[in-house]
């Protein structure tokens, strides 16, 4: 089958031009501080029949009374264990490349059923550019890295083959729907935090509103055991966040100086009481720059199956195409244990 195109443009980008010799300059690279820090904390889980459950409570049922001499006392039978249910998912990632692709790149496969082996033939250097199989590897963990971060931050109503994420448990209005199999509208318990739309919040750099009302609701986040952690927040929630903040300090050469102990950075702001703020870009580009979740890390993380975390995948290729195949494939869900502790929180524009 002749070469397409795209094909073609990619072969001629990794041969002799007038580039710079080197790897393949990205353009369009971002830091991923939700998908590192999810990544991070994940835990692992050993299969099962499609779900990964927890057992969750919030309601009790004994009750302590008062009685006199021979009263009849009575006795309670709680019943009150939910069980949450996160269906997990499997995703793959792959390339392929062709045999006709790496002769033109100076390479030759030495085993021809896998493509395990390779050796550079000699002089390669004086026509190669870009290693065209090396910048093939390097667009799939790429590319994989940014799809992984747009499922993290869904609601998982996109593609009912990708798992739930983010947006599917910390929502806008937490007092409908469901979640991991509980109605939030019954179980009041089982609700985050939030104040957006239109009960969002109007910073104010003399009234000092956004930062009163974070270390407002950082109290109640904490009120049943939550210890939020992280907090990813958009541009814009940021640049109000700064405002107030730095109407109370000023900088230095030593950094920034105030009464308190809160700090700026080019990404970040730390408020004591409260946490640092971590800008994450994929919140603007979801249209999303006036927000920040606050999260506790150890009440909703990723689970991923035992021995299937970006598992590397080699097919043999087929007897009819010269095609070497490369993959990974990832099987998990991300799992909510507690609702309470998490929040969403808008600023106005």
């Amino acid at each position: 089958m002749p070469f397409t195109a795209q094909e073609l443009a990619n072969i001629a980008s990794a041969q002799l031009s007038h580039y710079m010799k080197g790897p393949a300059l990205n353009q369009t690279i971002q830091e991923r501080p939700t998908y590192d820090a999810m990544r991070r904390k994940q835990k692992t889980f050993s299969g099962g029949d499609g779900f990964i459950k927890r057992n969750v409570k919030g309601d009790f049922t004994t009750r302590l009374r008062g009685f006199e001499h021979d009263d009849t006392v009575s006795y309670d039978n709680p019943a009150n264990i939910k069980q949450a249910r996160f269906v997990w998912k499997q995703m793959h990632g792959g390339i392929s490349v062709t045999f006709d692709e790496l002769k033109r790149d100076g390479i030759t496969v030495t085993d021809s059923l896998s493509g395990d082996g390779m050796s550079n033939h000699s002089e390669r250097e004086l026509h190669v550019i870009t290693s065209l199989f090396q910048d093939k590897v390097q667009d799939m963990g790429e590319g994989i890295a940014r799809d992984f971060t747009t499922f993290l931050w869904q609601d998982g109503t996109a593609d009912p083959k990708v798992f739930a994420g983010i947006k599917a448990f910390i929502v806008d209005d937490p007092t409908t729907g469901v979640a991991g199999g509980l109605d939030r509208s019954v179980l009041t318990w089982w609700r985050n935090r939030s104040l957006v739309g239109g009960n969002k919040i109007t910073a104010s750099t003399s009234l000092q509103t956004l930062t009163k009302t974070l270390r407002k609701e950082v109290r109640q986040l904490r009120r049943y055991g939550g210890k939020p952690n992280y907090i990813p927040c958009g541009s814009l929630f940021l640049e109000k966040l700064e405002a107030e903040v730095f109407e109370k300090g000023y900088y230095t050469q030593q950094g920034f100086i105030n009464k308190g102990k809160n700090d700026i950075g080019m990404a970040m702001i730390s408020m004591q009481g409260v946490g640092d703020f971590i800008y994450d870009p994929h919140l603007d580009d979801i249209g999303e720059s006036a927000r920040a979740y606050f999260l506790d890390t150890s009440k909703i993380k990723l689970m991923v199956m035992e021995g299937e975390d970006f598992k590397e995948h080699a097919p043999a290729r087929p007897h009819d195409r010269y095609v070497i195949y490369r993959a990974v494939t990832w099987t998990g869900a991300l799992v909510v244990e507690q609702m309470n502790c998490h929040g969403v929180y808008e600023v106005a524009a």
